[in-house]
C-alpha cells in the first residue's frame, strides 16, 4: 500500500544541538520523508537514533513492506517523491521536490545560511543558496548545480541506521536479553522473527530493538501475582493476561518503548486515556497496578469487540482494531499472536 502524505511538510527549523560530526545529511533526507507521511515528529538533525529508526519500521509495517528498519531503495520508493533521488544524481533548481533537496537545505543550514529544510526547492532555498555560492566563491546563480553539490558534500554518506546485536551464550533467555538491553520481549523477538516460547540457541547473533526504560519499580513475582489477580477480577483468562504481559514486557515494570508504550503491558497513551475516560470513567494511578489494570481492562475491551475472538483481539491489541478490520492481519501482527497463544499456561 502506498501511503500518501497527509500535508506537505511545512518549514522546519533545524535543530543545531547535536554535534556536526554526529549529523549524516542523508538520515536528515530520510526524517524530512517520514515526518511528511506523519512517522516521525523528531527534529531533522541527521542523527540516527531511535525515533527514525522506530518511524521506518513503522512506516513500512504500514505500507506492508519487509519490516526491517533500514531505508533501502524499496522503502525510499515507497516514500514517493520525498525518497528520491539520491543527493548528487542531479542539478537542483526552484521547483524541484526531493529526498537530494532534503539533503541540500541540511547542508546549508548546517553551513549557517537557510533554514527551511522540507524537500521543496522554493524560493528561500534559492536563496540559501545564492549566499552559500557567494561565501565559497562560487557563481552566484541559485542553482545547486555540480560545483555546488560538490563543495557542500555529503555524496559519499550512507542512510544505514544504527545496528546493534547480541550473540547468545549459555545461560541466557530471552528476558534476561531484553532486560539487559533496555527493550521489550515482544520488540527482541519480533525484531529477529523468533518464537519466545523456544530455546535460544547458542551463538544466534540477535539484532536489538533501541527503546529506553526507567528504573526497576517491582520484581517479576510481584507482578505476574498482580497480573493474575486483575485479570481475574475482570474476567479475563489470567494465562492469556500473562501471555501478553510476557510478550509485550518480560513482566518488567519499567520498560518505555520509543513509541511512548509504558510498563508491564505496554499500554500507549492513547489507550491509557481511552481506557480512563471511556471503560472505567475515572483515573488509575500511574502505577505498576494501575498499569496492569489499564492493560487488562483495554484487552477484556477487546475481547468483546471482537466477539471472543481472542486471535483478533490480540491482533489488535498489537496493531490496533481500526487497521485489523481495514487491513486484516499484517505478517508480523500473525508472529505475535501465535507467539502469545503458544506462551498460555507457561507464564
Amino acid at each position: 500500500m502506498r501511503l500518501r502524505p497527509t500535508v506537505a511538510v511545512a518549514a522546519v527549523a533545524l535543530l543545531l544541538a547535536a554535534p556536526a560530526r554526529a549529523a549524516n545529511p542523508q538520515i536528515a533526507g530520510l526524517q524530512v520523508a517520514l515526518r511528511a507521511y506523519g512517522f516521525y515528529l523528531g527534529p531533522i538533525d541527521g542523527v540516527s537514533g531511535s525515533g527514525t529508526a522506530t518511524a521506518v519500521r513503522a512506516f513500512q509495517r504500514s505500507s506492508k513492506l519487509a519490516v526491517d528498519g533500514i531505508p533501502g531503495s524499496t522503502t525510499r520508493r515507497e516514500l514517493g517523491r520525498l525518497g528520491a533521488p539520491l543527493y548528487g544524481k542531479r542539478t537542483l533548481v526552484q521547483g524541484r521536490v526531493g529526498w537530494d533537496v532534503s539533503v541540500l537545505q541540511f547542508l546549508l543550514a548546517r553551513h549557517g545560511v537557510g533554514r527551511v529544510i522540507d524537500g521543496y526547492y522554493g524560493t528561500e532555498t534559492r536563496l540559501a543558496v545564492r549566499q552559500y555560492q557567494r561565501r565559497a566563491g562560487l557563481t552566484v546563480d541559485g542553482v545547486a548545480g555540480p560545483a555546488t553539490l560538490r563543495s557542500l558534500g555529503a555524496r559519499s554518506r550512507s542512510t544505514k541506521l544504527p545496528d546493534r546485536s547480541y550473540t547468545v551464550r549459555s545461560g541466557d533467555s530471552l528476558t534476561a536479553i531484553a532486560e539487559r538491553h533496555g527493550t521489550t520481549l515482544r520488540s527482541l523477538a519480533s525484531a529477529n522473527r523468533i518464537d519466545p516460547a523456544r530455546p535460544l540457541l547458542i551463538g544466534v547473533r540477535l539484532k536489538i530493538p533501541v527503546a529506553t526504560s526507567a528504573p526497576l519499580a517491582a520484581p517479576p513475582s510481584s507482578v505476574r501475582e498482580t497480573i493474575t489477580v486483575t485479570a481475574t477480577r475482570y474476567g479475563v483468562d489470567p494465562s492469556l493476561a500473562r501471555a501478553v504481559a510476557w510478550m509485550e514486557s518480560g513482566f518488567q515494570p519499567h520498560v518505555v518503548s520509543s513509541a511512548g508504550a509504558l510498563g508491564v503491558m505496554q499500554v500507549t497513551p492513547p489507550a491509557w486515556d481511552f481506557v480512563e475516560t471511556v471503560l472505567l470513567g475515572k483515573k488509575v494511578a500511574k502505577t505498576t497496578e494501575g498499569n496492569i489494570q489499564v492493560g487488562i481492562v483495554y484487552l477484556r475491551h477487546l475481547l468483546r469487540e471482537f466477539g471472543g475472538d481472542e486471535r483478533l483481539a490480540l491482533a489488535a491489541y498489537y496493531q490496533g482494531a481500526r487497521a485489523v478490520r481495514q487491513h486484516g492481519l499484517f505478517a508480523e501482527t500473525r508472529t505475535y499472536v501465535e507467539a502469545i497463544r503458544s506462551l498460555k499456561g507457561r507464564v
